[in-house]
C-alpha cells in the first residue's frame, strides 16, 4: 500500500516514464543480442533522413537499386542496409551511410547470390549492419588492412530470428562446409549474432578454440566444443639467474719487486 501510495504522488507522467523505462529494460532482456547488434544512428528512420540531406544521395542510391535490378538481387537485402557503413561511424567521424564507388558494385553481385541461395535456406532471414567501408573509416573502425569491407565484397550480417550461437555456428558452418569451397566465399563469426559474408575468397576465421584464435567451424569439425573458453595462458616462470664468471684474483708481487712510487711534478707557482 505505501508503496502504491508514493507511486500514485509520482503523477501519471512520471509513471508513464518509469513503465516505458521498465519496457524498455524487459525488451532488452529477451533479446540481448539483438539489442547488442543493431548499429546506432543507422535505423531505416536515419537512412531517410540522410537520403533527404543531399539531392546527390538520392540520385546515387537510383542508380544503385537500378543497377541492383538488372544484376537480378533487388531485394536481396534492402538497400537501406546495403549503404550502411559501420558500427563505428560516429566515433570515427564518418557517415551512417554510403554508395559504393560505381566500379565496386560488381563484387557485390556475388555475395548477394550466396546470401539468397545458401545463407537464408540456413538461419532465414538476414540484416546488414555493415557494407562498404572507405579506407579513412575502416582504418578507425580497426578493420583489416585487406578487408573485403574496403572492395564491397563483405556483408555483416545478423539473423531477422535470432538463434541459440551454437546453432547459429553449426547452421553457418555446414552450409560453409558444402557450399563455401565453389563460390569463394568467407565466412567469420563475431560476437553475439554477427557473421561476416563475402566472395572474395575461401576462408573462415572466429574467436574459438584453445587458443581464442580459430573459426568455430574447425572445432567443431575436430569434435570440439566452439562456445568453450579459451584456455588461460601458462604461467610464466621467473627466469633462472644466470651463473656469474668467478672473479679472478690479481697477482702480488714480492715486496723486492714492486714498483717504486712515482715522483709527482713539483707544483707551478703561479703566473704573475
Amino acid at each position: 500500500m505505501l508503496r502504491l501510495a508514493r507511486m500514485t504522488r509520482l503523477g501519471p507522467f512520471r509513471i508513464a516514464l518509469v513503465a516505458a523505462a521498465l519496457a524498455s529494460l524487459a525488451s532488452l532482456a529477451a533479446a540481448p543480442a539483438q539489442a547488442q547488434e543493431l548499429p546506432v544512428g543507422q535505423s531505416e528512420a536515419d537512412y531517410r533522413v540522410w537520403l533527404e540531406s543531399n539531392p546527390g544521395h538520392r540520385g546515387q542510391i537510383l542508380s544503385f537499386e537500378s543497377w541492383q535490378e538488372a544484376a537480378g538481387v533487388r531485394n536481396v537485402i534492402p538497400t537501406w542496409q546495403l549503404v550502411r557503413t559501420a558500427s563505428m561511424w560516429r566515433e570515427c567521424g564518418g557517415a551512417p551511410f554510403e554508395v559504393p564507388p560505381f566500379m565496386l558494385w560488381p563484387g557485390m553481385v556475388r555475395t548477394l547470390r550466396f546470401i539468397r541461395d545458401h545463407v537464408k535456406a540456413a538461419v532465414g532471414e538476414v540484416e546488414a549492419v555493415s557494407g562498404y567501408r572507405n579506407p579513412t573509416l575502416n582504418q578507425c573502425a580497426r578493420g583489416s588492412e585487406r578487408s573485403a569491407h574496403l572492395d564491397f565484397f563483405a556483408l555483416d550480417l545478423i539473423p531477422v530470428r535470432p538463434l541459440e550461437r551454437r546453432d547459429l555456428f553449426t547452421r553457418l558452418c555446414a552450409m560453409h562446409a558444402r557450399y563455401g569451397p565453389a563460390s569463394g566465399a568467407g565466412l567469420g563469426f563475431y560476437a553475439f549474432q554477427r557473421f561476416h559474408i563475402d566472395t572474395r575468397s575461401f576462408r573462415r576465421w572466429g574467436a574459438a578454440g584453445p587458443g581464442g584464435n580459430e573459426s568455430p567451424c574447425a572445432v567443431i569439425e575436430r569434435g570440439g566444443d566452439p562456445l568453450a573458453p579459451p584456455l588461460p595462458p601458462p604461467p610464466q616462470l621467473p627466469a633462472e639467474p644466470q651463473p656469474q664468471p668467478p672473479v679472478q684474483p690479481q697477482p702480488q708481487l714480492p715486496p723486492g719487486l714492486q714498483s717504486p712510487p712515482q715522483p709527482q711534478p713539483a707544483p707551478q707557482p703561479p703566473r704573475p
